[in-house]
């Protein structure tokens, strides 16, 4: 652990050290033995997809227990459009044709079901996950193209008039937002997907509307420097609240910040900087060590300026993007803490009865243990004084987090304990969420139990971020490189230009930002990519079906 007068000389001299690097270890290859894991990965894809084509095949999502589907996506075939890049990369051709040719007839002008749209959410599978397959196969499918156009081009009516922030939803029958309030993560994960529209239809508009909104919260008032609050209203473009996390709700924006620099190797600093300023204000703040284990976690800072122990699989993310940003601004003060938060949510995972990571968790430190809810329950202290953290949600609904920070972590430092990890993980799923009579796989209701219930979904996620990312770790590293592709928040990999050896990435100093001088009052929507109000709901769609 670094001692705090060596993370302070490191971030106060952070403007005199090199402000471009290469992320990915030179020269990375994978043991001999590798293949075999990436061949098990392949046919867990190819199990859980087939189930997927016999019982859901044009829907969202496959119930592999009763053999059924949902659509929580507005009924486009969101497991088709979001599997196609990792179909790509696993060099599944045959299915990746029949993909194309379901997405080419794709009708984006009406939802399937009677939902309104999520921007965000249909960003990140539908428009990313075409782009992606069209640039990966060298553009060989331009209807791919045609189709995330299609799709955008109704999306962006969430901007209404002068406004820079869009609205969360629309209701693609009258091409009308639904007027409440959003977070950061849905309006500021939109930069990498519409960057890369408008560079293959000549169409800035793109770019200009989501570079927009990044823009404006970048550049309001924020609770702490670098961090703004996770909500706000669209309509005024004012904070709702004050509540920082790198958790579900604000993730997704601070991992697109550093991501969209490297897309674009833009010139214009705030990106980069904005960035760097979150990561040095959550050293400075959120950055907590558990008691016991020592284990580094990234706190919540609420609205009354009260630290909370809680942390999520959504927020696992952040390890991986610390060592990204870390390595592309060549800071190894980010990286060594990158490295540190991967360790501490895999012991997540090596900590439960099932191998597998909850849903959110908490843990205690040398400032107490607060949460903002009830205190741990004996059962939880006792947990927390052998893990060094306790689970407050024991649920696991098929997430990449973790595993996409250990990808990160092989390819950064090349060190084996985490294809270690990784084989793990891939025995671990085989055991616990396979469901046998149908090969497809499913979640958990807890995570602490093998004999846990299981929960009767398999989102798209799953065949977009899991098993690519559990793949690639086994690949041969100069597929995919993190040097030459970028990869949105729902692990589709964009081409990337090339950096000069003397590439600048911002300016190496910290964004001066006071708090906002106004906030407004509004209910926050429901955090990113499936939270717990919307895995209910999911679940009492299922059951009552």
């Amino acid at each position: 652990m670094l001692a705090a007068p060596t993370l302070l000389f490191a971030l106060l001299y952070l403007p005199y050290l090199t402000l471009g690097g290469t992320v990915q270890k030179p020269g990375l290859v994978v043991p001999p033995d590798s293949q075999k894991y990436a061949d098990r990965v392949k046919t867990i894809f190819t199990d859980s997809y087939e189930a997927y084509k016999l019982y859901a095949f044009g829907h969202d999502d496959v119930a592999p227990i009763r053999k059924g589907f949902s659509d929580g996506r507005n009924g486009w075939g969101a497991t088709i459009v979001d599997a196609m890049s990792t179909m790509h990369i696993m060099g599944l051709n045959d299915l990746f044709t029949e993909a194309v040719n379901f997405a080419s007839e794709i009708d984006f002008s009406n939802s399937k079901t009677p939902d309104t749209v999520s921007v965000f959410e249909s960003t990140i599978r539908y428009v990313g996950g075409l782009l992606s397959a069209y640039e990966l196969n060298d553009q060989k499918y331009p209807q791919l193209k045609t189709k995330a156009k299609e799709l955008a081009d109704k999306l962006a009516f969430a901007w209404v008039g002068a406004n820079d922030v869009p609205f969360g939803h629309i209701d693609f029958s009258t091409n009308t937002p639904q007027k409440a309030t959003s977070n950061i993560a849905e309006a500021g994960t939109l930069t990498l997907e519409w960057a890369t529209l408008s560079k293959h239809t000549g169409n800035d508009t793109y770019r200009q509307l989501a570079e927009k909104s990044v823009r404006h919260i970048a550049g309001g008032g924020a609770p702490l420097p670098g961090l703004p609050g996770q909500g706000i209203d669209p309509a005024s473009g004012l904070p709702v609240g004050g509540y920082v996390t790198w958790g579900g709700g604000s993730d997704s924006y601070f991992e697109y910040l550093i991501k969209y620099a490297r897309l674009n190797k833009t010139i214009d600093p705030i990106f980069a900087d904005s960035w760097r300023t979150a990561v040095d204000s959550s050293i400075r703040t959120l950055l907590k060590r558990s008691i016991p284990g020592n284990n580094a976690y990234l706190a919540d800072f609420d609205d009354s300026g009260k630290i909370r122990h809680v942390s999520s699989h959504l927020a696992c993310f952040h390890g991986g993007n610390w060592l990204f940003g870390g390595k592309l601004l060549d800071n190894q003060t980010i990286v060594d803490i990158g490295l540190q938060l991967v360790d501490s949510c895999w012991n997540t995972y090596a900590s439960t009865s099932t191998g597998i990571g909850p849903e959110q968790f908490a843990f205690i430190s040398d400032d107490g243990g607060y949460t903002g809810g009830n205190t741990a329950s004996l059962s939880q202290f006792n947990f927390n004084g052998q893990h060094g953290f306790y689970i407050t949600s024991p649920y696991y609904i098929l997430r990449p987090e973790a595993l996409e920070s250990n990808f990160y972590a092989w390819r950064v430092t090349g060190d084996t304990k985490y294809l270690d990890r990784a084989a793990l993980a891939i025995t671990k799923f085989e055991k616990y969420l396979k469901v046998e009579e149908t090969g497809g796989y499913a979640g958990l209701y807890d995570v602490d139990s093998t004999n846990s219930r299981r929960v009767d979904d398999t989102e798209s996620f799953w065949y977009a971020e899991v098993l690519k990312y559990l793949y690639l770790t086994f690949d041969e590293p100069s597929h995919i490189d993190l040097d030459e592709y970028v990869f949105n928040t729902e692990a589709h990999p964009f081409k990337i230009p090339t950096v000069t050896a003397d590439q600048k990435f911002g300016t190496g100093k910290m964004r001066q930002q006071g708090k906002p001088s106004k906030t407004v009052s509004g209910d926050l929507p429901q955090v990113s990519k499936s939270s717990k109000a919307a895995f209910m709901d999911l679940m009492s769609e299922i059951f009552s079906s």
